[in-house]
């Protein structure tokens, strides 16, 4: 279950800040992502409180990964917890070869999902036809049944989970993995895609491996080559040129999680 940690909040903005040199993050009225164009919740209550307020770069750099085609989805059931601006999720429905189904949910927050909504519904237009993308509020650790019901006939979990920058809530990790090991398919080809920012702290991601080990998950590290340390991604993303959108991509890490009995 999500908690109103405001010391998380706090935390991760002060860090984020130093690291960046003061721009650790997207929040412009309209954010452009090639045809995707988003916004971000307002910043109150919920939204503030949980960052859905702002687009931070590991959104960015798993939507490089999308882009790039290191993130193959077709035809495969994809759930986003914890969305925010959904970028990762819509970009997957409106490039070639999509998933079948795509469901993106946050914390059941009427200014959050009312900014989810409204990002789903205005790129709606550019969706490959043959993805279904469905909203739903979700606070991590409760009851996943509705989720699971959204799943075709015959399926019993998603093929694919999207957590961008949730590590970061150190008190809520029990809670996420929790969500994990409740929503993904009991399959050897699961994955679980997770991005965090440089700036939360290395014991912090951590704890929530060393969790999701406890619960039979086993996660791989991602790290790039010296080539793949630069921006790999031709769409252009608002008010960011290539550096600009390199040096974000060095403020994260990456890893993909299994099943360990695969």
């Amino acid at each position: 279950m999500v908690t109103d940690n405001t010391e998380d909040y706090e935390d991760i903005l002060r860090d984020s800040l130093e690291f960046l040199g003061g721009n650790p993050v997207i929040d412009n009225d309209v954010i452009k992502y090639g045809p995707i164009q988003l916004t971000v919740a307002p910043k109150a209550c919920k939204a503030n409180t949980l960052l859905a307020d702002h687009l931070f770069s590991p959104a960015i750099y798993l939507a490089e990964r999308i882009e790039t085609g290191k993130m193959n989805e077709r035809n495969r059931t994809v759930l986003e917890l914890g969305a925010g601006t959904a970028l990762p999720s819509l970009l997957l429905s409106v490039l070639p070869n999509p998933p079948c189904l795509i469901v993106v949910t946050d914390y059941p927050d009427d200014g959050i999902l009312g900014n989810l909504k409204r990002n789903v519904e205005r790129n709606r237009v550019h969706f490959e036809r043959s993805v279904r993308v469905e909203l739903e509020g979700y606070d991590w650790g409760t009851d996943t049944t509705h989720l699971l019901k959204m799943l075709p006939t015959g399926a019993t979990g998603y093929d694919t989970l999207i957590l961008s920058d949730l590590v970061h809530f150190h008190s809520s990790h029990q809670s996420l993995v929790s969500s994990i090991t409740a929503l993904l398919a009991n399959s050897p080809s699961s994955r679980v895609h997770i991005g965090a920012g440089v700036y939360t702290n290395a014991e912090v991601c951590d704890n929530f491996l060393s969790l999701g080990r406890q619960a039979n998950l086993v996660f791989d590290e991602i790290l790039p080559t010296e080539t793949e340390r630069m921006w790999r991604g031709t769409l252009e993303v608002s008010g960011l040129d290539v550096e600009a959108l390199a040096l974000r991509k060095s403020a994260c890490r990456y890893w993909v999680g299994r099943w360990a009995d695969y």
